[in-house]
């Protein structure tokens, strides 16, 4: 049986109402979002990362 973990409760999803797996299929689409979102975001820190650190050689050259 398919089932959730909400909260520290377990519930069975076959057992949910309509509006219940409408609930579940918009949770698990903004989980997989957000997922990509904290993609996005780690390539932009590692890109910002790398131009902070081009930047610091470079600002080390005019002293």
């Amino acid at each position: 049986m398919p089932k959730i973990t909400v909260d520290g409760m377990e519930y069975n999803t076959e057992e949910l109402t309509d509006n219940g797996k409408a609930q579940l299929a918009s949770l698990q689409f903004l989980e997989v979002q957000m997922k990509k979102l904290q993609n996005e975001i780690a390539v932009y820190q590692t890109a910002r990362n790398s131009y902070v650190a081009a930047l610091k050689v470079e600002l080390e050259k005019t002293k």
